[in-house]
């Protein structure tokens, strides 16, 4: 089985890439499953039934969030209508939506960290031993950890070598250099990247985040214009037995 998992989709530029490039990288890597990070689809924060709608049509199978997840005020019922499209499987009991969906015989999880984030939330790590605990096995298990410190995803990593497929960092938008086989049969890569302008700061106007710097006064981020990137991973796992047999990175840019 192969998989192609997108980093973080930021804004209508990212929009764009993804419904320009995943049709034909399906085709071209004879792709079975393709999962994207929405959280910042709606205009670089959040995620509405609009912009899920664009990212699904484009060729997305399955959809993660994170930490801007609820930025916009309607994704509160939408993630309660649409099962393909996930939060963290750690915010507390009651949120809108599930953390983890099964497609065929692929089970998604998407977990958030807690280092330089939302300290609130239950531990992630104890919420995959729950969840893993709780589920019968399924053939195949990948995982979206949406974290800021690379320390706590490549800690994941190791984590759940050996009882998952793969294991995959999003949140930074700066696509890692690292993606790698675990000794145990998981796939790893501390953080995809982003769908998004190719000119930009983790895909925001420069400008704006250079006078948020330095004048350390507010001032709204706008999505960033012109030449657009794609930063995934493809990731072939041996259904047989659930250990991954390749990652590798896949990183398209559009002008």
């Amino acid at each position: 089985m192969r998989i192609l998992m997108i980093g973080d989709i930021v804004g209508k530029p990212g929009r764009r890439a993804v419904q320009s490039l995943v049709p034909g990288l399906r085709s071209e890597h004879s792709v079975d499953l393709v999962i994207a990070n929405g959280e910042n689809a709606a205009g670089g924060f959040g995620i509405t039934r609009e912009t899920a709608d664009d990212i699904f049509a484009a060729g997305v199978d399955i959809i993660t969030t994170g930490d801007h997840v609820w930025d916009k005020k309607e994704a509160l019922p939408y993630l309660d209508q649409e099962p393909r499209c996930l939060r963290p499987l750690n915010f507390p009991p009651g949120a809108p939506g599930n953390g983890h969906y099964t497609w065929g015989n692929v089970r998604v999880v998407n977990l958030m960290g807690r280092v330089f984030m939302n300290a609130h939330l239950d531990c992630p790590f104890r919420a995959m031993d729950a969840l893993l605990r709780e589920l019968p096995p399924a053939p195949v298990t990948v995982v979206d950890f949406h974290a800021e410190a690379s320390s706590e995803k490549q800690a994941m990593g190791w984590y759940l070598d050996g009882r998952v497929s793969a294991i995959v960092g999003t949140h930074t938008h700066v696509a890692t250099a690292d993606p790698r086989l675990l000794p145990r049969g998981a796939a790893f890569v501390t953080d995809l990247g982003m769908a998004g302008a190719y000119n930009s700061v983790i895909g925001d106007d420069p400008q704006d985040v250079l006078y948020r710097f330095l004048t350390q006064m507010p001032r709204p981020l706008n999505v960033a214009r012109g030449p657009m990137r794609l930063n995934s991973v493809l990731i072939e796992v041996d259904e047989a037995n659930g250990r991954a047999r390749d990652i590798q990175r896949i990183d398209r840019v559009i002008e």
